[in-house]
């Protein structure tokens, strides 16, 4: 029998990067909703923050990681969210778009990678209480994120052939492409989070999260 939290741990491994950003769901969410987060012109809810959290307990306790305490965890989650929203909004400005053909590959991939079918797929995503049309939008974004990431943050990283002999004396059985890949992933880690930084300096953020 599959876990009840399904869906949460295959959406965790969706794309290999961020944390995918919760889709608020009609059973779950509470009578009287509130906001605990203001990003811009964007409101952040209290269902989708604890959506995002009972998803980083399920992959905590998979890893068989230590649980930070609640309201530690809940801080962190939401601070990612903020981040998230914001690189969504920069998205839109940039009018970029995700490709459907590739959107559904992804779709397939993710269920290929956890054994199932498509049908099957949704299936288990439905007995978590999401939709296959919420797994598709929560890939979406999280694509349309990795290319703000990659427009932003790509063009700031330049790798001198110096470094390249560099890393090859350091690593002898390394190729120039894999030398080059290294170095640019390593400066590019840097960079993300100096633009992460930048953006949330920019934006305007109202956490309520702690506030009476």
């Amino acid at each position: 029998m599959r876990s009840r939290h399904l869906a949460t741990l295959v959406l965790a491994t969706c794309l290999g990067l961020t944390s995918m950003v919760a889709m608020a769901q009609d059973g779950y969410r509470q009578p009287l909703d509130r906001i605990v987060a203001v990003v811009n012109e964007d409101a952040i809810m209290a269902s989708e923050l604890e959506s995002r959290v009972a998803q980083a307990k399920a992959r905590l306790n998979t890893g068989n990681v230590a649980m930070p305490p609640e309201q530690a965890l809940r801080s962190q989650v939401l601070d990612r969210m903020i981040v998230e929203e914001i690189e969504a909004q920069r998205a839109e400005k940039l009018d970029l778009s995700v490709d459907e053909t590739e959107l559904n590959r992804q779709v397939r991939a993710v269920a290929s990678q956890n054994g199932m079918t498509l049908d099957q797929f949704a299936d288990a995503v439905e007995a978590d209480g999401l939709t296959l049309a919420d797994v598709r939008e929560q890939i979406r974004r999280e694509m349309l994120i990795m290319q703000v990431q990659q427009a932003e943050v790509a063009s700031r990283v330049n790798v001198t052939e110096a470094e390249v002999d560099g890393f090859m004396q350091q690593n002898p059985g390394a190729t120039r492409d894999q030398a080059r890949q290294a170095i640019f992933q390593s400066k590019a880690g840097d960079e993300l989070d100096k633009w992460v930084q930048e953006i949330q300096g920019e934006a305007f953020i109202d956490n309520r999260l702690n506030q009476n």
